[in-house]
Parts: C-alpha cells; structure tokens; sequence
C-alpha cells in the first residue's frame, strides 16, 4: 500500500503566497539598501553549524531547541552509540550570532576593522509555534566587530530605527539597558554573583508577571526578603530616561563603573539627536534578554501594536574569543523579520511605487508570427520597466482578466490570431 503524500508543510513551517512573498522581497530590497547607507555589507554563512559551536553555552533557551542532524555514511553507527556526540556532529543554525563570531574568528585577516555585517538568512529553532513565531523564520542581523566603543551602539540603533521609519512605522520604544547595570543592581541587594543568572531569568518576567510576582518568586526560590525588598525598592526610583541612569551612577557607586554609566548616556542623548524615525528611546533597568553572551549593552524595540518585542540585541564582547583565545569587541542588532511582515500584512500594507504590470493575452493556436510579435511587444515593454506576463487565453476570458486585475495588472491586451486589440 502506498502512503499518502502530505500536502501541508511540517509544524511550524508555513508556505509563502505570492502577495506575502512580495511584501518579503520588499522589505529585504530595504533592508539591504538602507543598511549599505549606513556602511554595512552583505555576507552569508552556512544554515548548518558545527553542534559544538551550537551547544556552547552561549545561546541559552536557543540551546534545547537545536535541528539536531545526525552523522552520515559510515560515521553513523547507531548501534555502537553511548552518547548523543556518537550520533550527531551538526545541526541548523538557531541564530546568526553564533556563525557570524565563528565567520570572523575564520575570515578576520580578510576583514577590515571594524567590520559592519549585514546577514539575512533563514534559521530554525524547535519551538511551540503561535502568532508571528514559527519553527523556520528569517533573521536580519546587522553587526560592528572590532569597535570597542558606543559608537557601534550609536550606528546600530539610528541604521535599525531609520529602516522601521521607511517601513511606516512610527511612536516605537527603544528600550536600553546594560548587563553591568544589572549586575550591580543585584551586587547593590546582596546577592552573589553566582545566583546572579538565576536572579536575572525571573526578573525577565517582569513585564508578565509584575513586580509582586518577582519578588513572590525570589522567595520562593530561597533569597532573603530584605534582599529581595531592597532589590525591587530600586525599580520603584529609577526614571527611564537619562536621569535614571546617573541615579544608577550615584545609587550603586562602588558596584558600577561610571564610565558604564556615561556610555550609556551617550549613546541616549546621541540617538535622540540624530535620529531619523519617529520613535522613543527609553532606559529599562528590567532588560535582560535571554542569551548568555551578552556582555554590556543590551536593546529592544517595541511596538505597541505587536505587544512585544520586533528586534533586539546587544554588546557580546566575549564570543569571537571562544574560537580564537583573543576577545573581539562586537555588537549587534536583529530585526524580527517575521514579525515586521507579519504587521505589514495584517495592516494591509501596500508596496509604494511598484512597477506597472502589463499582461498579453494570446487567443488559442496563434501562429508563430503572431507569437513572435507579441513576444518583441513584452520585450520593448519590460525594456521601458514594466512586469510583463504573456499567458494564453482562457475559455472564461471574463474571470481571467478579473484575476489579472485583482494582481495589479493594470493593462490587459488580447491578442488574436489575426490582429492585436487593446482593451
């Protein structure tokens, strides 16, 4: 008995229309253009990583969600396995942070310094789908590797916000923070540093389950209420603006480095200076983001709309060093591609300035001279840059048109055996 063939796509993956994949096509021309603007070139790395960079500790959460590809050929002996290592040797790519630090470590001598990256590829996680995530989804990444100072944050945040602006859309929040700032928060309330992670994934919760709820869950977990009161009292102080970051500065003198503190009112006050899109900039002491390698900086952008967060990324100094014994200065920002386009459909976002689309009908059995002439028509037209779409006539010539007209084809022309008739 031959097993039926499935039609619809795997869990969590989905299947691209023309009219999404137009609005993709678009909205990656932009991204490319208006990053270049900035200084930023395109490169691309391997949807396939070794397992060991992938599982190295680096990814957090993104680590048990790993596309595991088991070893070929003669390498896979399952029955001889003991461990997982014996079956597995790569897997799909979770991010583009990881083969971009592994790219550098590879191709630095090759590379200007400071390099700005612009990749944008597909990656995969194994994760519960729901609206605007799936298992296999497009990531746009733009990186400075090798600039030690804000200047990278500087770039990122005014190339990032600038290509939002061109999409339309306006009244987001950049929301900012830096990992020291929240180290020394923790060091200010007494706790160690090693329960510092631990702390750090229930204050990520906040926005979910508010502050009563850390604190219930600190708690719980075994930290001293005076701790844990002294810890959330400094939430309740600091503004998120520019002045809550110098009461950090005065506040935890002695657990932050003041120059962590005027980066980070640099990069504020300097962004809100030049920026080119219509946006806010705000200081959130309750930024965490997931991934471990995070060293300094840290940034969101969200959007009311959405209900969460479009793009996000930070400073991770460390990483490049993992491959080479020597740490790079790098600093990143990924826009959540899938989600932007997902916005521009459910808001019926249209394309500006597309192309005029122009259709050739040809009537049943034209002859070749008829075809030919027809064919130096489209050729003429698309010269002059029109989309051009030669297609053969249909019986209910009616609904066809209809069809081409609901495409965007604005100019339909039939042609007939014996001569050729603009409608």
């Amino acid at each position: 008995m031959v097993m039926a063939l499935k039609k619809k796509p795997v869990t969590g993956m989905k299947d691209m229309l023309p009219k999404e994949m137009e609005i993709r096509d678009y909205v990656i021309q932009m991204i490319k253009d208006t990053y270049k603007t900035f200084g930023f070139t395109s490169i691309e790395t391997p949807c396939v990583e070794h397992i060991e960079n992938l599982c190295s500790k680096q990814g957090g959460d993104n680590e048990k969600l790993i596309f595991k590809i088991l070893k070929r050929g003669e390498k896979l002996k399952i029955a001889e396995a003991k461990e997982e290592i014996d079956l597995v040797d790569g897997g799909l790519r979770y991010d583009l942070t990881v083969p971009l630090a592994r790219y550098y470590a590879n191709h630095a001598n090759e590379l200007p310094s400071p390099f700005k990256a612009l990749q944008i590829g597909n990656v995969w996680r194994a994760d519960r789908p729901q609206r605007g995530r799936f298992r296999q989804f497009m990531q746009c990444d733009i990186d400075i590797l090798g600039e030690p100072g804000n200047l990278a944050e500087i770039e990122l945040i005014l190339a990032t916000t600038t290509m939002l602006g061109k999409m339309d859309f306006h009244n987001f929040t950049v929301c900012i923070n830096d990992r020291n700032i929240l180290k020394a928060m923790a060091a200010f309330s007494g706790f160690k540093e090693e329960d510092f992670d631990e702390v750090f994934i229930i204050l990520d919760k906040m926005d979910k389950i508010g502050k009563e709820g850390v604190g219930e869950e600190l708690v719980e977990m075994g930290y001293t209420k005076e701790n844990v009161d002294t810890y959330l009292g400094l939430f309740d102080e600091i503004s998120p603006d520019v002045d809550g970051i110098r009461f950090c500065k005065e506040k935890l003198a002695g657990f932050l480095d003041e120059k962590t503190a005027d980066s980070m009112e640099t990069i504020i006050s300097s962004v809100e200076s030049a920026k080119e899109a219509d946006f806010k900039v705000k200081f959130d002491p309750t930024l965490v983001r997931g991934q471990s390698y995070y060293t300094g900086t840290i940034f969101e952008v969200t959007m009311d709309e959405f209900g969460g967060s479009v793009a996000g990324g930070g400073r991770y100094d460390k990483m490049i060093g993992k491959f080479t014994g020597q740490d790079t200065p790098a600093c990143g920002f990924s826009i959540g591609f899938e989600r932007i386009v997902m916005l521009l459909l459910e808001n019926g976002y249209e394309i500006p300035s597309k192309r005029q689309k122009k259709a050739y009908l040809l009537e049943k059995n034209m002859h070749k001279e008829g075809i030919l002439k027809v064919l130096e028509m489209a050729k003429a037209d698309r010269a002059a840059g029109k989309q051009v779409l030669v297609v053969n006539m249909k019986k209910n010539k009616k609904f066809q048109k209809d069809q081409l007209i609901a495409e965007g084809y604005e100019d339909i022309t039939d042609c007939y055996k014996d001569s050729v008739m603009d409608l």
